[in-house]
């Protein structure tokens, strides 16, 4: 099994790991928050929820089959080489774990809270449906060879295509009503964060081991945090840019005017 070169490398990188993880675990409560204090989910697109809950699910089950289980471990140093080491840290794990149990109680609110007529598409639906089928077929044709590098391989592409999917609906919502309202912008900032400095990990181990095979080793991963950016810079440019909030402007109140003469005495002047 591949170790560390240099302390520092390893300090560094566990920096940007907890960095990651602190962002993207803190990203989930600015939305959970702003759900409670309006009483009100309008303007979250359950669409986005709901393959939410898919990708880190799957993102979960990848990071703990490779974390955990021996037999992966075995089967991915025979595949990228024994100096290697595996591309999934401890702070990967503990992410999805967070990740599941917040996107779970944010569903939780989609139910208790105000929808206003919002609901699941039927295109959603179809995707799950599709998607979870997939990997039941997928289990069922890795079982024989014991193919489970490739099983959890399965996985991480299935997070990756939700990833890809699960920004869409969001951001076509903000389209259709030019605004974004309802969806919290702080998710958007914290998941920038946690992107770069997910990338930021991922380079100083690569620069350690002298070996870009971690990239390319753990795809989904790597094509997470990029294709997160780009959805992160999109939804800044709608909110601060295209649709930015309206200040409201708040009037006199008409009691007041009332009690103001019309027409001002000398003595006053």
């Amino acid at each position: 099994m591949g170790s560390w070169n240099s302390t520092e490398m390893e300090v560094i990188s566990s920096v940007f790991g907890w960095i990651a993880f602190c962002a993207w675990s803190i990203s989930f409560y600015p939305q959970v928050i702003l759900n409670f204090k309006r009483k009100s989910v309008v303007g979250l697109n359950f669409d986005f929820v709901v393959l939410n809950l898919t990708k880190h699910s799957s993102y979960l089950i990848y990071n703990a089959s490779v974390f955990f289980s021996s037999a992966v471990q075995r089967q991915y140093h025979q595949k990228y080489g024994f100096d290697e080491m595996i591309p999934v840290a401890a702070n990967d794990v503990a992410f999805s774990i967070h990740a599941v149990v917040l996107t779970a109680f944010t569903l939780f609110q989609i139910a208790i809270y105000d929808r206003g007529g919002q609901k699941v598409s039927k295109t959603s639906i179809s995707i799950l449906s599709v998607a979870w089928l997939t990997v039941i077929i997928c289990v069922f044709i890795a079982i024989p060879n014991h193919s489970w590098l490739w099983l959890v391989s399965c996985f991480s592409t299935l997070q990756v295509v939700m990833t890809v999917i699960k920004y869409i609906p969001q951001a076509v919502m903000n389209f259709q009503r030019k605004s974004t309202v309802g969806f919290s912008i702080g998710n958007i900032l914290l998941d920038l964060v946690g992107g770069l400095a997910n990338y930021g990990q991922m380079a100083v181990q690569s620069i350690d081991q002298n070996s870009w095979v971690n990239f390319y080793g753990n795809i989904g991963k790597t094509l997470l945090s990029l294709v997160s950016i780009f959805f992160d810079l999109l939804f800044i440019l709608q909110h601060y840019v295209l649709y930015p909030a309206q200040k409201t402007v708040i009037s006199p109140s008409p009691d007041l005017l009332s009690q103001e003469p019309l027409v001002t005495s000398s003595e006053d002047a």
